[in-house]
């Protein structure tokens, strides 16, 4: 989860409230199976922590170009369900300049990345570049190969992908962010990192020194002239920390237990959902909606990643409700018998045309909703500028299953959206 820089008041402001909670969820609750760190990051991040100052240069590094805190890279490890390329070892590539990209396919910040790393690829393929996809899932089913190569067909990618499913080169390359990019020389060396998103002039920048290091002609080859993407400064800019961005919000049990175990605020605010876990509950909404909180009325079960409807209804009888501030609104769903729709409301009417995300449909009465045929990340809500709203998603199928909420505050749309 993402930890930006109003969190520690955050979780001051609400202390009363998670002591509370705490209490409820400590009677019956099962304790999280300990997983991997791992964080998203956007651009609100400090995008370029990971380059470190330039260190008084040894006899080595003064005829390498390296960093004396630079690091050889790891081989590596149990990659599999390779796609647009046979598999191969980074030894393989010595003499080459690679990239490898962690990334995930319902990640927003990793989906932003893709049409950078695609015209990397199409730039520089042929003059040294080696980029690697290496998919690393959050969620169960994003281990499933053809749901990667959906993903792999939707945003148009070419350079070689390969799945980690258990973790094995994140954890080689001591990773802990979605999405990461290491960059690494003609000798194996990683000399260059980035976590997150932005910084795409600067990877760039990186590219075309280490392959011209490596001896290739970019004469001809421009770089990009596009700027970097801009954040509204209200987002992240506020000393109230419920006026600022809504942080990615997990519908999960597991996410929301670790969350309250580690001190964190959680995400889901019905008490209900921390007495049992894995169970169909009733759940009455509290009225009052506070920004960065999921809210629930209706019967649903609040599984290890996702929380499911858990009963057919006839008018949209059960919802789940959240008050947030963004421009953009993404949610991941799945799908695991047949397809289904899922009303989408803001502010208690459907959205307006204005307002609509790119996997928004609307019926002849001007209802707007998604139709959910695969386990995806949905665009929802794309609005004129950043405010604050209502949302409520909500479905007469019992097959809906809500795994996480992101939202972001670009003043324009940006590539892949």
């Amino acid at each position: 989860m993402r930890k930006t820089f109003w969190f520690c008041a955050y979780v001051a402001i609400i202390g009363v409230s998670l002591v509370v909670l705490a209490c409820s969820a400590s009677n019956g609750a099962e304790e999280p199976s300990s997983q991997p760190s791992k964080q998203k990051l956007d651009s609100s991040a400090e995008t370029n922590a990971s380059v470190s100052p330039t260190p008084t240069k040894t006899r080595a590094s003064l005829f390498t170009g390296r960093r004396d805190s630079d690091r050889k890279a790891p081989e590596f490890v149990g990659l599999d369900g390779w796609l647009n390329s046979d598999p191969f070892k980074l030894e393989d590539k010595l003499g080459q300049v690679v990239l490898i990209d962690f990334w995930t396919y319902t990640c927003v910040n990793c989906i932003r990345t893709l049409p950078y790393i695609k015209d990397w690829h199409d730039k520089y393929g042929d003059k040294g570049l080696v980029i690697l996809g290496v998919h690393a899932p959050e969620f169960e089913f994003e281990k499933i190969p053809a749901n990667v190569s959906m993903a792999r067909n939707d945003h148009g990618l070419k350079y070689p992908i390969a799945q980690d499913n258990d973790m094995q080169t994140w954890k080689a390359f001591e990773n802990q962010f979605w999405p990461a990019k290491y960059l690494i020389d003609k000798a194996g060396w990683i000399r260059f990192s980035h976590f997150g998103e932005g910084a795409y002039i600067e990877t760039e920048n990186q590219i075309r020194r280490l392959l011209i290091e490596a001896g290739s002609d970019l004469e001809s080859v421009e770089i990009s002239s596009d700027t970097e993407p801009v954040r509204d400064d209200r987002a992240w800019k506020q000393s109230d920390p419920f006026e600022a961005q809504t942080r990615e919000l997990y519908a999960g049990f597991l996410r929301n237990a670790g969350a309250l175990r580690a001190g964190y605020p959680p995400y889901v605010s019905n008490k209900e959902f921390y007495s049992v876990p894995g169970q169909n509950l009733v759940y009455k909404d509290p009225g009052e909606h506070k920004n960065h909180h999921i809210y629930l009325q209706g019967e649903w079960l609040n599984g290890p990643e996702e929380l499911i409807h858990s009963r057919k209804t006839e008018n949209y009888e059960d919802y789940l409700a959240i008050n947030f501030k963004a421009i953009e609104v993404n949610v991941v769903l799945s799908i695991k018998n047949q397809p289904y729709n899922v009303r989408v409301l803001i502010d208690g009417r459907p959205l307006a045309l204005n307002e609509a995300g790119t996997d928004i449909s609307f019926d002849d009465q001007g209802n707007s909703f998604v139709e959910v045929g695969t386990s995806d990340m949905y665009h929802i809500v794309q609005l004129p500028e950043y405010s604050k709203h209502e949302l409520q998603l909500s479905s007469n199928s019992n097959q809906l299953s809500i795994y996480a909420f992101t939202f972001g505050s670009y003043l324009s749309p940006q590539p892949g959206q």
